[in-house]
């Protein structure tokens, strides 16, 4: 049996791209924030995560490039060993200052974040419970873990209760949760959440890739109802809000401390370049500095929340600048995709496993520099491809 037998046999791909509905890896010529190029043509972005803009504004871009001049492209070791640098140490005393915790530890990638975390704190006869709607990461952190993974129905408090009261008592429990749901905009709900945490002797860590820069005036799901203190630890991406590459988790200091020296995701990969770390301090600075963009992106996430329902889209739960039109159906998500995109709207389909069956759904998403100007284009191409579709 020849192990390549499934890569000639995988015909998914290539049955997508002959019939004109292959929605990925798209090749863009130029990324200009809420607009891209792609084949000479431009397209309104609304599947970017860049929900700030700040992947062009001029301190970002500035910092990085000084960054550059100043330490070379790469660290090209482990910050365990050669990699470390005085920048990084910085960024992190200001993220765990950011998100009100004792100490935060800077990773290559988000998802190195959580494989490196869960996968350090959970081990032999721990348990680690997971919402079924998590993100991928969370769950492969969970699965790189020696410890048993419990999962219970996306936001259903009551059955994670359940959960937690067959858990034992003598055994390490953590609960890992999305703060923001990056493919629905729902949210975690944690008021409900920590106290079942507290009753049951179960810590909590919250993934707030997508929450930060846009819930609790940029601090996060944990700020955002006032519960900071109460969440044991808050990790974030720097490839959103941050508009660089890179990742943190941030907790109390004994803890974070822990990870640094157990994670082998941090251990056994080369540090973020000095222009990524620079960049993501100098986005960390102007969401001080310029607090009228978060409120800017959530704004323009009531609006369009407002619009597209009245049209007659179905939205979900969202509650966020993540905003899902939700269709149901493989073939009518491919197809809508492509009509818009024909018509110069970039949006993500999002098909099961990502999502459930049923769930199938088209993922836009909003950025603070969007203008009102391409919202009411935005809205008047979904208005047409709707009709056109019988989606609405």
């Amino acid at each position: 049996m020849d192990i390549f037998r499934k890569c000639y046999d995988f015909s998914t791909v290539k049955d997508a791209k002959e019939t004109g509905i292959y929605p990925y890896f798209i090749p863009l010529d130029e990324n200009e924030g809420t607009e891209v190029i792609f084949n000479g043509q431009r397209v309104i972005m609304c599947g970017s995560n860049n929900y700030l803009g700040l992947t062009t504004h001029p301190k970002v871009r500035e910092a990085a490039i000084n960054a550059i001049k100043r330490y070379g492209t790469s660290c090209t070791g482990s910050r365990f060993l050669n990699g470390n640098m005085t920048l990084h140490e910085t960024l992190e005393a200001r993220l765990a200052e950011w998100v009100g915790k004792d100490a935060a530890l800077v990773f290559s990638t988000r998802m190195q974040v959580n494989l490196g975390t869960i996968s350090a704190m959970v081990g032999r006869g721990d348990y680690v419970v997971l919402d079924k709607e998590d993100h991928a990461s969370i769950v492969d952190g969970a699965f790189l873990s020696s410890g048993k993974i419990v999962r219970y129905t996306h936001n259903d408090v009551d059955h994670l209760e359940r959960v937690f009261k067959n858990l034992p008592e003598d055994r390490g429990k953590l609960l890992v949760v999305d703060g923001l749901f990056s493919m629905e905009g729902d949210i975690a709900p944690l008021p409900e959440i920590v106290p079942l945490c507290k009753q049951y002797g179960v810590r909590l860590m919250v993934d707030d890739a997508h929450a930060m820069g846009v819930l609790g005036g940029g601090r996060g799901t944990a700020a955002h109802f006032g519960m900071t203190d109460d969440v044991d630890l808050i990790m974030s991406t720097f490839s959103k809000s941050f508009a660089s590459l890179g990742g943190f988790i941030a907790g109390e200091a004994d803890v974070v401390d822990y990870i640094k020296h157990k994670a082998r995701s941090l251990i056994f990969s080369a540090s973020i370049p000095a222009a990524n770390a620079a960049a993501a301090l100098a986005a960390l600075e102007v969401m001080k500095e310029e607090p009228e963009r978060i409120a800017r992106v959530n704004a323009i996430g009531e609006r369009m929340r407002r619009e597209y329902k009245t049209l007659g889209f179905d939205t979900g739960d969202s509650v966020t600048p993540v905003i899902p039109i939700i269709i149901g159906d493989d073939a009518l998500t491919f197809m809508t995709w492509k009509r818009l995109f024909e018509n110069g709207i970039f949006v993500n389909p999002v098909i099961s496993p990502a999502v459930s069956p049923g769930r199938q759904l088209l993922r836009t998403s909003y950025m603070a520099t969007h203008t009102d100007e391409q919202m009411d284009q935005v809205l008047t191409i979904f208005e047409k491809v709707g009709k056109e579709l019988g989606l609405i």
